[in-house]
């Protein structure tokens, strides 16, 4: 009987052991993702010295540089980049900081991932790349950006769209619009890539009495 407490109270203080030891563990992945959200570079900085897991997820499988971008926190964005965070670790839905930053216009930690080993050619979770949402979003710089980078501006995503149809059908016709259109045309997007529907640019742009956006679609050969 004596023995079978003592075993009983042997594996209750291993079980204790192993969940503080767990949470021990845990506690600079959380520390560090508080301090990635404030912005709070020197804690950020003082983390990872004292041998925080850069790359540790947080309930969501967030990285401390996703939640960073999150927030827009360039200066902490910039220590977790330059201390060799992953800029393409993706998070339960699939955002990455590469493609968050993208897809946001965060424009100052999309230029640090590019310059980074961002994954050009990485998708979120409706299959778009980073210069779909861009363009949609109406994110001049960030398109501009993307374009240069050598994304692919023909990529089709899961709702049969590209960035070109993307900017007609859920832009709103204005000027940041437009000129996406613009770069888009001007990088050589194919202007007659028509939708799922088989619906081309041009058409869903005339449909929306997008004049302009027509014009620049005209002029470029599109049907």
């Amino acid at each position: 009987m004596l023995a079978a407490r003592l075993l009983l109270c042997f594996a209750f203080v291993i079980v204790m052991l192993t969940h503080v030891s767990s949470a021990a563990g845990a506690l600079p992945a959380t520390e560090l993702h508080a301090a990635a959200a404030s912005g709070n570079t020197a804690r950020v900085r003082a983390l990872l010295a004292s041998g925080a897991t850069i790359d540790a997820r947080d309930a969501q499988g967030r990285t401390a540089l996703l939640v960073a971008t999150h927030h827009n926190r360039v200066q902490a964005a910039t220590v977790l980049i330059e201390a060799g965070a992953d800029v393409n670790a993706k998070d339960a839905i699939q955002d990455s900081p590469y493609l968050y930053a993208g897809a946001r216009g965060h424009n100052e930690i999309l230029r640090m991932a590019l310059a980074h080993g961002a994954d050009l050619r990485s998708t979120n979770r409706y299959g778009g790349t980073a210069l779909i949402p861009a363009a949609e979003r109406g994110h001049v710089e960030t398109v501009r950006m993307l374009i240069a980078a050598g994304v692919d501006v023909d990529h089709v995503n899961r709702l049969k769209w590209t960035a070109l149809l993307e900017a007609i059908i859920l832009g709103n016709g204005g000027a940041a619009h437009t000129e996406i259109v613009r770069l888009l045309v001007q990088a050589r997007a194919n202007v007659n890539l028509a939708d799922g529907e088989g619906v081309s640019p041009l058409q869903h742009a005339r449909q929306r009495g997008y004049a302009q956006i027509e014009r620049i679609l005209s002029a470029a050969g599109a049907r």
